[in-house]
């Protein structure tokens, strides 16, 4: 190398350095994980995960109240959500079971007492009235846009401890959920975000801040259930608002769901049906001539796989309406009509 080509170079380093001090340290980039001060992927992924839970705390926690519940059999208490501007409170039956008034207690401070409008024990919901202002209503959304895995935000006061936060993700959906009455909530949205006595009522929110469902059963460590926010919850809920009581249908029949013997599932394209187990003496189903041991084929032209899919047909609007109803019974199959009536 010539002499007159190192002083050229060190020329230009000269010129590329002008303006910068001499003990200046060169600029690095975060944007390299490996640079020092950099997050790590795993820690920007829980400063995200933080910053929606935080969100959702910040949104929905104002709306959430604690119950306390007087009544016959002692005190108790749970959860609710303001739903209305209005004053309109949501929270589950078996909260308010056997009171007429409760006391509600929000975040900021404010108590009002709140009467009992409407209880719907057959969906585990009640639907409170405060004599007084409340917070903000929170968000209603829709559960059945939900999907496996997603996030959700549990809000309420588990034992006693006021706006409570807890979070997980959707471990399943569509599980069924008995109730005190009898009957069964459909579409129960489980999660593994931490439930215990006191979240029932409260809000299971999403990602948005937006509330997905009503906190109601913890049936196990790490499997908590909610009824889900949907169409037919918000039709009971607007029925309760409005009435204090939500009315269905009723056939008087029992079932459960069985396989289907391959000469009937080949018939009818599908390989399970309902087999009635009983029927209520004096029912709509024993006028029409429903017997026990009856495959239940299909309802009003719909194929039916489950005893759900029949009780959710059972709907104020089916009340004193005729349907048709297929059966296979001693190798053929055989349509009656039955009418329902409301159930008392």
């Amino acid at each position: 190398m010539t002499r007159t080509t190192r002083e050229n170079r060190s020329a230009q380093g000269e010129r590329g350095n002008a303006g910068r001090p001499a003990d200046a340290e060169p600029s690095m980039t975060t944007d390299d994980p490996r640079a020092p001060g950099a997050q790590s992927p795993d820690a920007q992924a829980l400063d995200a995960y933080s910053e929606v839970v935080t969100r959702v705390a910040r949104t929905v926690l104002p709306s959430v109240a604690s119950v306390a519940v007087r009544n016959a059999r002692g005190t108790g208490g749970g959860s609710a959500s303001v739903i209305t501007s209005d004053g309109f409170l949501l929270t589950s039956a078996h909260v308010v079971e056997g009171a007429d008034v409760v006391d509600t207690a929000f975040g900021d401070g404010t108590s009002v007492r709140a009467d009992v409008v409407g209880r719907d024990p057959l969906s585990d919901l009640a639907v409170l009235r405060a004599r007084g202002d409340v917070p903000s209503p929170v968000e209603l959304g829709d559960a059945s846009h939900l999907q496996v895995g997603q996030l959700v935000v549990a809000l309420g006061n588990p034992l006693g401890l006021a706006g409570s936060v807890t979070a997980g993700i959707v471990s399943a959906l569509g599980r069924s959920l008995p109730t005190r009455a009898g009957r069964v909530v459909d579409e129960v949205v489980q999660t593994d975000a931490a439930l215990n006595p006191g979240n029932s009522g409260g809000v299971l929110a999403d990602a948005h801040g937006r509330m997905v469902g009503v906190n109601t059963a913890v049936a196990g460590v790490g499997l908590g259930l909610a009824v889900p926010v949907n169409s037919t919850t918000r039709e009971i809920v607007g029925a309760l608002m409005s009435t204090g009581r939500f009315r269905r249908a009723w056939l008087g029949v029992a079932g459960a769901q069985v396989t289907l013997p391959p000469v009937v599932a080949a018939k009818v394209g599908t390989p399970t049906g309902m087999q009635v187990a009983g029927v209520v003496e004096g029912s709509p189903a024993a006028v029409a001539g429903l017997r026990r041991g009856d495959l239940v084929i299909s309802l009003a032209g719909d194929l039916v796989t489950s005893t759900t899919q029949i009780q959710r047909r059972m709907v104020e609007g089916a009340i004193d309406h005729p349907v048709e109803i297929t059966v296979w019974r001693n190798g053929a199959l055989v349509d009656v009509v039955v009418v329902p009536r409301e159930l008392a």
